[in-house]
């Protein structure tokens, strides 16, 4: 039985092709089979091959996906940038169409993989968004504590940045994956992969003091598994919660541009500030490539830059 492909094997369309249909299929599945890959990631790589589909099929001479060479998917990513394409998108692209491709060379439905010898586009290094330390500390104390719906965001804010914790796996969280005498948070990441992290004693005591008051009000005598339910006592959606944070911050004075992934960036980058060792925040943040942690290497010799210009009298 297929999983969750969103193409029906009897799609009629004329401009897509069954014998992509098929592959396509096949190809999703297998990523959620195999690899664990979550919902998003495989609806992203469905999409692109769609695509790519229906522009193999558009042509003078209609292509399947199985029969494509080096050329034509660079005719395809080079179609792209005409219309406007960010070099992140065709990265990614690029980067669906290896997965896919080496499937197919696995399965023995193709002799050869076409994108071997097609190079990936260089991306920008772009610096995360952050928050200074003294923004995160007028972020956190804002939420009134005397007030159940505030105090369950005060302890939600210290956990999120104490932990470097993505919104989704914050509003997810269970009560079982807390040990509060062990002072950790087991947290289920990206391909299901498992990762244990520290709790801070700030985090400790507002999480302790929410259970013991205000989780209790919020569930108004019902029965959930998760730690940070909302009005119905489920799990909140990260779309929820991010309202709350925008709130706080605007209430604060904050005026930065702000996104969901402000105080990971914020916990990651004043880890290395502080000399944290990049391997440590790597494993924290639940990184599975190095390359993507030392972004905030950057971040820390800006600081040190600015400081030097601010204070040095060579600066």
């Amino acid at each position: 039985m297929l999983v969750d492909v969103g193409i029906r094997m009897t799609d009629k369309c004329s401009d897509f092709s069954a014998i992509d249909t098929m592959l396509i299929s096949r190809f999703v599945e297998a990523l959620w089979l195999e690899e664990g890959l979550g919902k998003q990631t495989r609806a992203a790589y469905r999409s692109d091959l769609i695509q790519l589909s229906r522009w193999l099929r558009a042509r003078t001479l209609p292509l399947t996906l199985d029969k494509v060479t080096r050329t034509d998917l660079l005719a395809w990513i080079a179609r792209g940038f005409a219309d406007g394409r960010k070099t992140s998108t065709a990265a990614r692209r690029l980067s669906g169409l290896r997965r896919f491709y080496r499937y197919l060379l696995r399965e023995g439905l193709i002799a050869e993989d076409p994108t071997l010898r097609i190079d990936s586009p260089t991306l920008p290094r772009r610096l995360p968004e952050s928050l200074s330390e003294s923004d995160v500390d007028c972020l956190l104390h804002e939420p009134d504590p005397e007030q159940p719906l505030e105090l369950r965001d005060r302890a939600m804010l210290e956990i999120l940045y104490g932990c470097g914790l993505r919104v989704s796996e914050l509003v997810s969280l269970r009560v079982d994956q807390v040990n509060m005498r062990q002072g950790v948070v087991r947290i289920i990441g990206k391909g299901n992969k498992e990762r244990l992290i520290p709790l801070g004693e700030e985090a400790v005591d507002w999480l302790l003091r929410y259970r013991g008051s205000a989780r209790l009000e919020l569930l108004k005598g019902r029965a959930s598994d998760a730690l940070f339910p909302g009005n119905r006592a489920e799990a909140m959606t990260r779309q929820t919660f991010w309202y709350r944070v925008k709130l706080y911050a605007r209430r604060c004075g904050i005026r930065k541009h702000l996104s969901p992934h402000t105080l990971r960036h914020a916990f990651a980058t004043h880890l290395v500030n502080h000399g944290a060792d990049l391997r440590v925040v790597q494993m924290l943040l639940g990184h599975s490539d190095l390359s993507t942690t030392q972004i905030y290497t950057h971040v820390a010799r800006q600081r040190l830059q600015s400081l030097h210009q601010a204070h040095h009298p060579r600066g």
